[in-house]
Protein backbone atom coordinates (compact mmCIF):
# COMPACT_ATOMS: atom_id res chain seq x y z
CA UNK A 1 0.00 0.00 0.00
CA UNK A 2 3.49 2.30 0.38
CA UNK A 3 4.26 2.03 -2.64
CA UNK A 4 2.13 4.00 -4.49
CA UNK A 5 2.04 7.10 -2.44
CA UNK A 6 6.16 7.14 -2.84
CA UNK A 7 5.80 6.15 -6.71
CA UNK A 8 3.27 9.35 -7.36
CA UNK A 9 5.80 11.62 -5.08
CA UNK A 10 8.72 10.27 -7.40
CA UNK A 11 7.08 10.82 -10.76
CA UNK A 12 6.29 14.35 -9.36
CA UNK A 13 9.43 15.02 -8.53
CA UNK A 14 11.11 13.94 -12.03
CA UNK A 15 8.51 16.03 -13.49
CA UNK A 16 9.58 18.94 -11.84
CA UNK A 17 12.94 18.10 -12.48
CA UNK A 18 12.28 17.91 -15.99
CA UNK A 19 10.15 20.88 -15.94
CA UNK A 20 12.45 23.20 -14.79
CA UNK A 21 15.32 22.25 -17.05
CA UNK A 22 17.56 24.85 -18.92
CA UNK A 23 19.54 24.94 -21.96
CA UNK A 24 21.92 27.07 -24.38
CA UNK A 25 20.22 30.20 -25.08
CA UNK A 26 18.67 30.07 -28.47
CA UNK A 27 19.17 33.59 -30.66
CA UNK A 28 17.36 33.54 -34.31
CA UNK A 29 20.28 35.09 -36.18
CA UNK A 30 19.40 36.58 -39.70
CA UNK A 31 16.28 34.80 -40.52
CA UNK A 32 15.39 35.39 -44.25
CA UNK A 33 12.28 37.87 -44.66
CA UNK A 34 9.91 35.85 -47.05
CA UNK A 35 6.52 37.50 -48.25
CA UNK A 36 4.57 36.95 -51.38
CA UNK A 37 6.12 40.14 -52.75
CA UNK A 38 8.37 43.05 -51.80
CA UNK A 39 8.21 44.11 -48.91
CA UNK A 40 8.83 47.87 -46.97
CA UNK A 41 10.63 48.34 -43.66
CA UNK A 42 6.84 49.31 -42.70
CA UNK A 43 5.52 46.03 -44.26
CA UNK A 44 8.57 44.38 -41.72
CA UNK A 45 8.11 46.41 -38.99
CA UNK A 46 3.83 45.55 -38.66
CA UNK A 47 4.24 42.00 -39.05
CA UNK A 48 6.84 41.65 -36.24
CA UNK A 49 4.37 43.82 -34.06
CA UNK A 50 1.44 41.60 -35.25
CA UNK A 51 3.40 38.33 -34.25
CA UNK A 52 4.30 39.42 -30.87
CA UNK A 53 1.06 41.02 -30.03
CA UNK A 54 -0.61 37.76 -30.88
CA UNK A 55 1.64 36.08 -28.54
CA UNK A 56 1.32 38.47 -25.11
CA UNK A 57 4.57 40.85 -26.68
CA UNK A 58 5.15 44.05 -25.79
CA UNK A 59 6.70 45.33 -28.97
CA UNK A 60 7.65 49.15 -29.05
CA UNK A 61 10.04 50.41 -32.18
CA UNK A 62 13.58 51.66 -31.07
CA UNK A 63 15.38 52.84 -34.06
CA UNK A 64 14.94 52.42 -37.68
CA UNK A 65 15.36 48.44 -37.48
CA UNK A 66 15.26 48.04 -34.50
CA UNK A 67 12.55 46.85 -31.87
CA UNK A 68 12.84 45.62 -28.35
CA UNK A 69 10.28 42.98 -27.41
CA UNK A 70 9.28 42.41 -23.83
CA UNK A 71 7.15 39.33 -22.78
CA UNK A 72 6.06 38.95 -19.07
CA UNK A 73 4.76 36.07 -17.59
CA UNK A 74 4.11 35.17 -14.08
CA UNK A 75 7.28 35.73 -12.37
CA UNK A 76 9.21 35.28 -15.32
CA UNK A 77 10.41 38.24 -17.65
CA UNK A 78 12.27 38.48 -21.05
CA UNK A 79 13.45 41.00 -23.12
CA UNK A 80 14.47 40.70 -26.76
CA UNK A 81 16.15 43.17 -29.55
CA UNK A 82 14.60 42.36 -32.72
CA UNK A 83 16.98 43.50 -35.80
CA UNK A 84 15.31 43.55 -39.19
CA UNK A 85 15.33 44.76 -42.59
CA UNK A 86 13.87 43.95 -45.88
CA UNK A 87 15.46 41.04 -46.34
CA UNK A 88 16.30 39.77 -42.88
CA UNK A 89 15.39 39.83 -38.87
CA UNK A 90 16.75 39.23 -36.34
CA UNK A 91 15.73 37.96 -32.60
CA UNK A 92 18.49 38.42 -29.90
CA UNK A 93 18.12 38.03 -26.03
CA UNK A 94 19.01 41.41 -24.23
CA UNK A 95 17.62 40.90 -20.50
CA UNK A 96 15.55 38.21 -18.37
CA UNK A 97 14.72 37.68 -14.53
CA UNK A 98 13.28 34.78 -13.26
CA UNK A 99 15.35 32.79 -15.98
CA UNK A 100 18.15 31.35 -14.64
CA UNK A 101 20.46 32.91 -17.30
CA UNK A 102 23.55 32.16 -16.62
CA UNK A 103 25.71 34.09 -19.14
CA UNK A 104 25.38 31.09 -21.61
CA UNK A 105 22.22 28.90 -20.37
CA UNK A 106 18.61 30.08 -19.62
CA UNK A 107 15.11 28.31 -18.78
CA UNK A 108 14.11 25.79 -21.34
CA UNK A 109 10.77 28.22 -22.03
CA UNK A 110 12.64 31.46 -23.04
CA UNK A 111 13.65 29.15 -26.01
CA UNK A 112 10.22 27.88 -26.36
CA UNK A 113 9.13 31.61 -26.61
CA UNK A 114 11.36 32.87 -28.83
CA UNK A 115 11.06 29.83 -31.39
CA UNK A 116 6.89 30.95 -30.92
CA UNK A 117 7.95 34.47 -31.90
CA UNK A 118 10.10 33.14 -34.91
CA UNK A 119 7.40 31.00 -36.43
CA UNK A 120 4.61 33.57 -35.73
CA UNK A 121 6.87 36.58 -37.43
CA UNK A 122 7.31 33.98 -40.85
CA UNK A 123 3.65 33.81 -41.08
CA UNK A 124 2.77 36.95 -40.29
CA UNK A 125 5.48 37.68 -43.21
CA UNK A 126 3.60 35.08 -45.41
CA UNK A 127 0.39 37.22 -45.15
CA UNK A 128 1.73 40.26 -46.41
Amino acid sequence: MMRKPLAAIAVAALLVTLGCRSGPLYNVESAPVSAPKPVTMQDVERAITRAGAGLGWQIVPREAGKMEGTLALRTHRAVVDILYDTKSYSIKYKDSSNLDYDGTNIHSNYNGWIQNLDKAIRTQLSLL
